[in-house]
């Protein structure tokens, strides 16, 4: 096939992608070509069996529309979300739906010497787990924390440059890397709570404390692709010294591992806790945060304190981005954000405290996604690279294989 058909043809994948079921005439809108252009497509699509007719659409009057969606298994991704101390591993259908359940590694990026060989191992053996065909995969994306250059696929804090050019060697699949938080931020912009809305900060509540920036209805990186550093706001004069070497960083008295240490001091204090201060101070980093945000939701005093002490001075914190940017809502995202209903009272009475009052138009809305918008965002990194050369080698295979690979 042409190129030029492929293009076309991976405009409507996308937009199917994004969009689950649309008819002719919503993907017409969608990607801005003409209906008689898109019905000619979609017929070549149907062929080639990336796209099925979904069944008609509820009509007010007058005949159904068709509508078309892409087949479950018309091709795959494969997700990574990175933090300091877990990296979680899924392979996702084009349906977005997780195939074979999520794989989780505990790697410290900090303080381990091999860590993107490990990283790449672990990877490998998770496409080769997994009964899907490689040939079916369209690519791998890693969210992970740190100043990233996605062009490059360097991550300049942790695992360093050449890190997608590693990976994709060693794995013969396109690799695209990308800011956890930023990658978060695509999640809710696509699937989540800042869908349609042009102006939105999505706070990645998590080890740290991340932002990603949506100006006007495109992810906003800044001039370097650094932009969104919230947690290094010099907001307090407490000479804690912070991860990137300042002092009085916001990071210092809002982060998960604030909130953790917090926690272990009161309870040896004798502060009584659902908490167990064992569980807190071992080794294992999803345990430790499960078992923390566990006992807030179980509505334990002392984790429900620590954390609406943290959600005012991130308030502060948001006070500043209301300021700067006016946006329409603020998103609350990331691992932290699964207990919901905790945040936004704190946050609001510092916006109340700090914010001018005209700018208080800005909404504070809880993530649905929570700790899944990392997974959900490095997919989407794959989507939005996918381009004609992968369109045609999708078309080029046979798409009846449903062995497991062997990478």
């Amino acid at each position: 096939m042409p190129l030029k058909n492929d293009f076309y043809k991976k405009n409507i994948i996308k937009a199917l992608y994004y969009s689950g079921a649309l008819s002719c005439t919503e993907l017409s809108m969608s990607i801005g070509r003409s209906y008689t252009l898109v019905v000619k497509t979609l017929d070549a699509l149907l062929i080639d069996g990336m796209v099925i007719e979904k069944g008609y659409a509820e009509s007010s009057g007058g005949r159904p529309s068709m509508t078309y969606s892409l087949p479950a298994e018309s091709f795959y991704t494969v997700a990574v979300a990175m933090d300091q101390f877990v990296t979680r591993i899924g392979i996702y259908n084009a349906l977005r739906q997780e195939i074979g359940g999520i794989q989780k590694l505990e790697l410290l990026l900090d303080h381990h010497g091999h860590a993107l060989e490990v990283l790449t191992d672990v990877i490998q053996m998770a496409i080769t787990a997994t009964p899907v065909a490689k040939e079916k995969i369209v690519g791998i994306g890693i969210a992970m924390p740190g100043f990233i250059n996605a062009q490059k696929g360097a991550n300049y804090t942790f695992l360093g440059e050449g890190i997608a050019e590693f990976i994709q060697k060693q794995t013969g699949l396109p690799v695209f890397i990308e800011n956890d938080s930023t990658a978060i931020g695509l999640a809710e912009y696509h699937f989540g709570k800042a869908q349609k809305k042009k102006n939105v900060m999505v706070v990645n509540l998590s080890w740290g404390i991340g932002l990603g920036m949506l100006i006007d209805g495109h992810i906003f990186r800044g001039a370097n692709g650094f932009a969104g550093e919230f947690s290094h706001i010099p907001i307090f004069k407490n000479g804690k010294l912070c991860s990137c070497g300042k002092t009085g960083c916001l990071e210092t008295e809002t982060s998960l591992l604030f909130m953790i240490r917090k926690a272990v001091q009161e309870i040896n204090d004798g502060r009584p806790s659902l908490l167990d201060a064992t569980v807190l101070t071992g080794e294992d980093y999803e345990g430790k945060s499960q078992h923390f945000l566990e006992a807030a939701r179980r509505g334990d005093s002392l984790t429900v304190e620590i954390i609406s002490d943290v959600a005012y001075n991130i308030g502060r914190g948001i006070a500043i981005l209301i300021h700067l940017f006016n946006p329409e809502t603020i998103v609350l995202s990331g691992r932290c954000s699964s207990c919901d209903s905790l945040w936004p009272p704190p946050i609001k009475r510092a916006l109340n405290e700090f914010c001018i009052p005209r700018l208080l138009t800005t909404t504070l809305e809880v993530s649905e996604l929570t700790h899944n918008a990392a997974l959900i965002g490095a997919s989407i990194l794959v989507i939005d690279q996918m381009n004609e050369q992968a369109v045609q080698k999708l078309l080029d295979r046979d798409l009846n294989v449903t062995e497991p690979s062997k990478a």
